[in-house]
């Protein structure tokens, strides 16, 4: 996975689990299958961590909880700007052949307000519209080439236009009301089994420890 990529999905995930530590971060990105889609080896998330806090995109909190000590992560204003940066612009630059930018917005859409995301996505449709323009003018060039190649272009062409397809409707959706966005009532609620809801009672108490480092 691209840094860039890697940036956007740790300052997106900590942003959705702060305070964090970062076992918790790989946990839960691992239940993500992140190492599939995203190839992310979950050894380099304590490094990319701590990469973030050291450009300020992230705080570092060393607390002693009970028996041991936890390195906590919490986003900063400028982390929050540049994982908005990154977002926009993962959603608005089109690459049909390297979507994992997009994948990776697409799981962190929530952080974004609903606005924001009407945007973005209006952006890359018409970027899409474009894409499909130019490979149509470029089908005469076609007559040319070898048939293999011919049927390459095919499968480019297809991809846009089954992507646009899927980007009408999602815009769609999104303009409508569906989804659960930042500053949105959130109703959705993982099962009873998840590891998420041990990560809510351990925020609340890194929460006051750093409280009463500060």
């Amino acid at each position: 996975m691209a840094a860039t990529e890697t940036r956007l999905l740790l300052l997106g995930t900590v942003m959705l689990f702060e305070p964090v530590n970062g076992y918790q971060l790989r946990r839960e990105l691992l239940s993500w299958q992140v190492e599939d889609w995203a190839h992310v080896n979950p050894g380099s998330i304590y490094s990319g961590l701590s990469t973030l806090a050291r450009q300020g995109n992230l705080e570092r909190h060393d607390l002693v909880d009970g028996s041991r000590e936890v390195a906590v992560y919490t986003s900063t204003a400028s982390g929050r700007r540049e994982f908005e940066r990154l977002w926009r612009a993962a959603v608005e630059s089109v690459d049909l052949l390297s979507p994992l930018p997009f994948h990776t917005a697409l799981a962190l859409m929530p952080l974004m307000a609903r606005a924001d995301v009407v945007q973005g996505l209006r952006s890359r449709l018409a970027r899409i519209d474009v894409r499909i323009r130019e490979q149509l003018a470029q089908e005469s060039q076609l007559e040319t080439v070898p048939p293999h190649v011919r049927a390459m272009a095919d499968l480019w062409m297809g991809l846009g236009s089954t992507e646009r397809e899927w980007l009408v409707d999602l815009l769609g959706r999104v303009a409508a009301g569906a989804f659960e966005l930042r500053g949105e009532p959130m109703t959705w609620q993982p099962p009873a089994q998840d590891p998420g809801w041990q990560m809510a009672g351990e925020r609340q108490r890194y929460a006051e420890l750093i409280a009463r480092h500060r």
